[in-house]
Protein backbone atom coordinates (compact mmCIF):
# COMPACT_ATOMS: atom_id res chain seq x y z
CA UNK A 1 0.00 0.00 0.00
CA UNK A 2 2.58 2.63 0.91
CA UNK A 3 4.30 1.84 -2.78
CA UNK A 4 0.51 2.67 -4.49
CA UNK A 5 0.46 5.93 -2.60
CA UNK A 6 3.94 6.67 -3.47
CA UNK A 7 3.41 5.78 -7.37
CA UNK A 8 -0.03 7.64 -7.02
CA UNK A 9 1.30 10.43 -5.08
CA UNK A 10 4.41 11.32 -7.96
CA UNK A 11 1.89 10.25 -11.00
CA UNK A 12 -0.91 13.05 -9.09
CA UNK A 13 1.68 15.41 -8.90
CA UNK A 14 3.27 15.26 -12.07
CA UNK A 15 -0.17 16.03 -13.45
CA UNK A 16 -1.04 19.09 -11.27
CA UNK A 17 2.30 20.62 -12.44
CA UNK A 18 1.19 19.81 -16.39
CA UNK A 19 -1.79 21.83 -16.08
CA UNK A 20 -0.05 25.07 -14.74
CA UNK A 21 2.45 25.44 -17.72
CA UNK A 22 2.31 27.79 -20.99
CA UNK A 23 4.18 28.01 -23.20
CA UNK A 24 7.06 25.60 -25.16
CA UNK A 25 10.73 26.76 -24.13
CA UNK A 26 12.70 23.58 -23.56
CA UNK A 27 15.30 22.52 -25.94
CA UNK A 28 14.46 19.62 -28.40
CA UNK A 29 17.02 16.87 -29.43
CA UNK A 30 16.30 13.93 -31.55
CA UNK A 31 18.30 11.03 -30.14
CA UNK A 32 16.39 11.52 -26.94
CA UNK A 33 15.96 7.78 -26.38
CA UNK A 34 20.00 8.37 -25.45
CA UNK A 35 20.00 11.48 -23.66
CA UNK A 36 17.14 10.46 -21.36
CA UNK A 37 18.59 11.90 -17.74
CA UNK A 38 17.58 15.55 -19.32
CA UNK A 39 14.03 14.89 -19.74
CA UNK A 40 13.50 12.48 -16.61
CA UNK A 41 15.42 12.28 -13.18
CA UNK A 42 14.09 8.95 -12.52
CA UNK A 43 16.30 7.95 -15.82
CA UNK A 44 19.09 7.97 -13.08
CA UNK A 45 21.02 4.50 -12.78
CA UNK A 46 19.14 2.84 -15.70
CA UNK A 47 22.37 1.68 -17.49
CA UNK A 48 23.64 -0.50 -14.71
CA UNK A 49 26.95 1.03 -14.85
CA UNK A 50 28.45 4.58 -14.52
CA UNK A 51 27.42 6.43 -17.64
CA UNK A 52 28.60 9.73 -19.35
CA UNK A 53 26.65 11.38 -22.13
CA UNK A 54 27.67 14.05 -24.30
CA UNK A 55 25.44 15.72 -27.12
CA UNK A 56 25.31 18.84 -29.21
CA UNK A 57 22.57 20.07 -31.25
CA UNK A 58 23.57 22.83 -33.63
CA UNK A 59 19.51 24.02 -34.97
CA UNK A 60 18.17 25.31 -38.08
CA UNK A 61 21.85 26.07 -39.51
CA UNK A 62 21.61 29.24 -41.95
CA UNK A 63 19.44 31.55 -39.34
CA UNK A 64 21.47 33.51 -37.28
CA UNK A 65 20.28 33.37 -34.10
CA UNK A 66 19.21 29.38 -34.02
CA UNK A 67 19.28 27.44 -30.91
CA UNK A 68 22.65 25.80 -30.09
CA UNK A 69 22.49 23.48 -27.26
CA UNK A 70 25.00 21.37 -25.25
CA UNK A 71 24.90 18.92 -22.77
CA UNK A 72 26.66 16.65 -21.02
CA UNK A 73 25.19 14.14 -17.96
CA UNK A 74 26.23 11.46 -15.91
CA UNK A 75 24.40 9.07 -13.77
CA UNK A 76 24.83 5.56 -11.93
CA UNK A 77 24.02 3.36 -9.85
CA UNK A 78 24.96 3.00 -6.02
CA UNK A 79 26.41 -0.30 -5.36
CA UNK A 80 24.20 -2.69 -3.04
CA UNK A 81 21.69 -0.01 -2.73
CA UNK A 82 17.99 0.72 -4.31
CA UNK A 83 19.25 4.37 -4.98
CA UNK A 84 21.33 6.35 -7.93
CA UNK A 85 22.44 9.57 -8.58
CA UNK A 86 23.02 12.11 -11.53
CA UNK A 87 24.17 15.35 -12.76
CA UNK A 88 23.20 16.98 -16.19
CA UNK A 89 25.10 20.49 -17.28
CA UNK A 90 23.65 22.30 -20.43
CA UNK A 91 24.66 25.35 -21.84
CA UNK A 92 21.50 26.64 -24.15
CA UNK A 93 21.96 30.11 -26.66
CA UNK A 94 19.37 31.23 -29.08
CA UNK A 95 19.66 34.54 -30.31
CA UNK A 96 21.36 36.86 -27.67
CA UNK A 97 19.97 34.99 -24.61
CA UNK A 98 22.28 32.23 -22.95
CA UNK A 99 21.19 29.68 -20.49
CA UNK A 100 23.44 27.29 -17.99
CA UNK A 101 21.79 25.28 -15.94
CA UNK A 102 23.13 22.31 -13.51
CA UNK A 103 20.87 19.97 -12.08
CA UNK A 104 22.13 16.95 -9.35
CA UNK A 105 19.50 14.10 -9.33
CA UNK A 106 18.33 11.54 -6.37
CA UNK A 107 16.47 7.99 -7.76
CA UNK A 108 14.79 5.50 -5.63
CA UNK A 109 14.96 2.55 -7.90
CA UNK A 110 12.08 -0.60 -6.76
CA UNK A 111 12.91 -4.13 -8.30
CA UNK A 112 10.15 -5.47 -9.60
CA UNK A 113 9.74 -8.93 -11.43
CA UNK A 114 10.47 -8.45 -14.37
CA UNK A 115 11.01 -4.45 -14.32
CA UNK A 116 12.79 -1.85 -12.20
CA UNK A 117 10.36 0.71 -11.10
CA UNK A 118 12.56 4.12 -10.23
CA UNK A 119 11.22 7.51 -8.70
CA UNK A 120 13.62 10.73 -9.28
CA UNK A 121 13.94 13.98 -7.77
CA UNK A 122 16.51 17.08 -8.92
CA UNK A 123 17.17 19.85 -8.41
CA UNK A 124 19.41 22.98 -9.60
CA UNK A 125 20.36 26.59 -10.59
CA UNK A 126 19.73 28.25 -13.91
CA UNK A 127 22.00 31.13 -14.83
CA UNK A 128 20.29 33.31 -17.71
CA UNK A 129 21.80 36.41 -19.27
CA UNK A 130 20.34 38.49 -22.50
CA UNK A 131 22.74 40.92 -23.94
CA UNK A 132 21.81 43.25 -26.92
CA UNK A 133 24.94 44.94 -27.20
CA UNK A 134 25.99 41.56 -29.18
CA UNK A 135 24.56 42.72 -31.90
CA UNK A 136 24.98 46.25 -32.07
CA UNK A 137 21.36 47.12 -31.78
CA UNK A 138 20.35 50.66 -33.16
CA UNK A 139 17.08 50.28 -32.14
CA UNK A 140 16.39 52.28 -28.22
CA UNK A 141 13.50 50.02 -27.69
CA UNK A 142 16.54 46.97 -27.82
CA UNK A 143 18.90 48.88 -25.58
CA UNK A 144 18.92 46.50 -22.43
CA UNK A 145 20.78 43.45 -20.75
CA UNK A 146 19.71 40.95 -17.87
CA UNK A 147 20.84 38.01 -15.68
CA UNK A 148 19.70 36.03 -13.07
CA UNK A 149 20.07 33.11 -11.55
CA UNK A 150 17.61 30.79 -10.43
CA UNK A 151 16.47 27.91 -8.98
CA UNK A 152 14.35 24.80 -10.40
CA UNK A 153 13.57 21.35 -9.05
CA UNK A 154 12.24 18.44 -11.27
CA UNK A 155 10.66 14.83 -10.37
CA UNK A 156 9.68 11.88 -12.64
CA UNK A 157 8.45 8.25 -12.57
CA UNK A 158 10.45 5.64 -15.18
CA UNK A 159 9.49 2.03 -15.17
CA UNK A 160 11.73 -0.22 -17.67
CA UNK A 161 12.83 -3.75 -18.33
CA UNK A 162 14.74 -5.62 -20.72
CA UNK A 163 12.44 -4.63 -23.68
CA UNK A 164 10.51 -2.31 -22.95
CA UNK A 165 10.70 1.22 -21.29
CA UNK A 166 7.90 3.62 -19.83
CA UNK A 167 8.54 7.49 -18.28
CA UNK A 168 6.69 10.70 -17.55
CA UNK A 169 8.11 13.89 -16.18
CA UNK A 170 8.38 17.40 -15.27
CA UNK A 171 11.88 18.57 -15.02
CA UNK A 172 11.50 22.16 -13.85
CA UNK A 173 8.57 22.42 -11.79
CA UNK A 174 8.59 26.01 -10.55
CA UNK A 175 7.09 28.78 -12.87
CA UNK A 176 10.09 30.97 -12.66
CA UNK A 177 10.50 34.92 -13.76
CA UNK A 178 13.13 37.53 -13.94
CA UNK A 179 12.97 41.02 -15.18
CA UNK A 180 15.92 42.68 -16.96
CA UNK A 181 17.04 45.86 -16.28
CA UNK A 182 16.63 49.00 -18.78
CA UNK A 183 18.04 52.31 -19.66
CA UNK A 184 16.84 55.88 -19.97
CA UNK A 185 15.28 54.94 -23.64
CA UNK A 186 13.62 51.64 -22.63
CA UNK A 187 13.00 52.24 -18.52
CA UNK A 188 10.70 49.45 -18.46
CA UNK A 189 13.43 47.17 -19.62
CA UNK A 190 11.78 43.30 -20.45
CA UNK A 191 10.79 40.42 -18.62
CA UNK A 192 10.81 36.53 -18.97
CA UNK A 193 9.03 33.61 -17.69
CA UNK A 194 9.66 29.57 -17.39
CA UNK A 195 7.20 27.62 -16.72
CA UNK A 196 7.10 23.77 -16.27
CA UNK A 197 6.88 21.02 -19.45
CA UNK A 198 5.23 17.55 -19.49
CA UNK A 199 7.08 14.88 -21.14
CA UNK A 200 5.85 10.99 -21.83
CA UNK A 201 8.44 8.59 -23.24
CA UNK A 202 7.80 4.94 -23.77
CA UNK A 203 9.58 2.66 -26.39
CA UNK A 204 9.90 -0.98 -26.51
CA UNK A 205 12.06 -4.05 -28.03
CA UNK A 206 11.34 -6.69 -30.90
CA UNK A 207 12.92 -9.70 -32.58
CA UNK A 208 12.83 -9.40 -36.37
CA UNK A 209 16.09 -11.92 -36.48
CA UNK A 210 18.74 -13.57 -34.50
CA UNK A 211 20.60 -10.60 -35.74
CA UNK A 212 17.80 -7.90 -36.27
CA UNK A 213 16.09 -6.06 -33.74
CA UNK A 214 13.33 -3.64 -34.34
CA UNK A 215 13.03 -0.41 -31.59
CA UNK A 216 9.76 2.03 -31.81
CA UNK A 217 9.63 4.81 -29.00
CA UNK A 218 7.53 7.73 -28.86
CA UNK A 219 8.08 11.17 -26.98
CA UNK A 220 5.26 13.45 -26.31
CA UNK A 221 5.81 16.85 -25.18
CA UNK A 222 3.12 19.23 -23.56
CA UNK A 223 3.12 22.24 -22.13
CA UNK A 224 -0.25 24.58 -22.17
CA UNK A 225 -0.85 27.42 -24.70
CA UNK A 226 1.07 25.41 -27.56
CA UNK A 227 0.41 22.16 -29.07
CA UNK A 228 1.14 18.65 -28.14
CA UNK A 229 4.12 17.92 -30.13
CA UNK A 230 5.01 13.65 -30.60
CA UNK A 231 8.55 12.58 -31.59
CA UNK A 232 7.59 8.88 -33.20
CA UNK A 233 11.12 6.81 -33.42
CA UNK A 234 11.89 3.38 -35.32
CA UNK A 235 15.47 2.00 -34.94
CA UNK A 236 16.62 -0.85 -37.16
CA UNK A 237 19.70 -2.70 -34.83
CA UNK A 238 21.70 -4.65 -36.75
CA UNK A 239 24.38 -7.36 -34.42
CA UNK A 240 23.73 -4.83 -31.79
CA UNK A 241 26.50 -2.75 -33.43
CA UNK A 242 24.52 -0.71 -36.01
CA UNK A 243 21.50 1.27 -35.44
CA UNK A 244 19.82 2.98 -38.38
CA UNK A 245 16.21 5.23 -37.50
CA UNK A 246 13.88 7.37 -39.00
CA UNK A 247 12.07 9.85 -37.08
CA UNK A 248 8.73 12.19 -37.19
CA UNK A 249 8.64 15.11 -34.77
CA UNK A 250 4.56 16.74 -35.36
CA UNK A 251 4.87 20.36 -36.87
CA UNK A 252 8.36 20.61 -37.25
CA UNK A 253 10.71 17.92 -38.49
CA UNK A 254 11.85 14.55 -40.32
CA UNK A 255 15.00 13.36 -39.07
CA UNK A 256 17.72 10.42 -40.20
CA UNK A 257 19.63 8.72 -37.16
CA UNK A 258 22.92 6.64 -37.35
CA UNK A 259 24.64 5.32 -34.13
CA UNK A 260 27.47 2.72 -34.08
CA UNK A 261 28.51 0.44 -31.45
CA UNK A 262 31.98 1.13 -31.55
CA UNK A 263 32.61 -0.69 -28.57
CA UNK A 264 30.70 -2.78 -25.52
CA UNK A 265 31.36 0.80 -23.70
CA UNK A 266 31.60 3.63 -26.58
CA UNK A 267 28.50 4.40 -28.79
CA UNK A 268 28.60 7.16 -31.78
CA UNK A 269 25.58 8.80 -32.86
CA UNK A 270 24.15 11.58 -35.81
CA UNK A 271 21.02 12.86 -36.46
CA UNK A 272 20.21 15.42 -39.06
CA UNK A 273 16.56 16.84 -39.08
CA UNK A 274 15.31 17.92 -42.25
CA UNK A 275 12.65 20.64 -41.43
CA UNK A 276 8.66 20.91 -42.47
CA UNK A 277 8.05 23.74 -42.03
CA UNK A 278 8.16 27.75 -43.18
CA UNK A 279 11.76 27.66 -42.18
CA UNK A 280 12.82 25.58 -44.44
CA UNK A 281 12.72 28.11 -46.71
CA UNK A 282 16.15 30.17 -44.30
CA UNK A 283 17.88 26.22 -43.23
CA UNK A 284 19.74 23.56 -44.45
CA UNK A 285 18.70 21.59 -41.22
CA UNK A 286 19.55 20.90 -38.07
CA UNK A 287 22.29 18.27 -36.94
CA UNK A 288 22.81 16.38 -33.26
CA UNK A 289 25.96 14.50 -32.33
CA UNK A 290 26.08 12.34 -29.24
CA UNK A 291 28.79 10.58 -27.27
CA UNK A 292 28.00 7.61 -24.95
CA UNK A 293 30.67 5.75 -22.50
CA UNK A 294 29.87 3.71 -19.93
CA UNK A 295 32.68 2.86 -17.03
CA UNK A 296 33.24 -0.69 -15.56
CA UNK A 297 36.30 -1.19 -13.28
CA UNK A 298 35.51 -4.87 -12.70
CA UNK A 299 37.31 -7.43 -15.06
CA UNK A 300 34.81 -9.60 -14.13
CA UNK A 301 31.69 -7.85 -15.22
CA UNK A 302 29.92 -8.00 -18.25
CA UNK A 303 28.64 -5.31 -20.14
CA UNK A 304 25.20 -6.17 -21.82
CA UNK A 305 24.14 -3.67 -24.20
CA UNK A 306 21.50 -0.92 -23.80
CA UNK A 307 18.85 -0.31 -25.41
CA UNK A 308 16.98 2.48 -24.03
Amino acid sequence: MNLLRTITFFGSLLFLLNLTSNAQQRPMFTQYMFNGLVLNPAYAGSHESISATALSRIQWVGIDGAPVTHTFSIHSPIPDRNIAIGAVFSNDQIGVTKRNTLNLSYAYRIEMRNAILSMGLQGGLTSSKVNYDEIGANDPNLQYNGSALLPNFGLGLYLYGKRYYAGISVPTALKNSWVGEGDANNSDGFSSVEVPHFFGTFGFLMDLSPLVKLKPSILVKSVDGAPIEFDFNANLILDDKLWIGVSYRSFDALSLLLDIQLSAQFKLGYAYDYTLSELSQATTGSHEIMLNYRFVFSKSKIVTPRYF
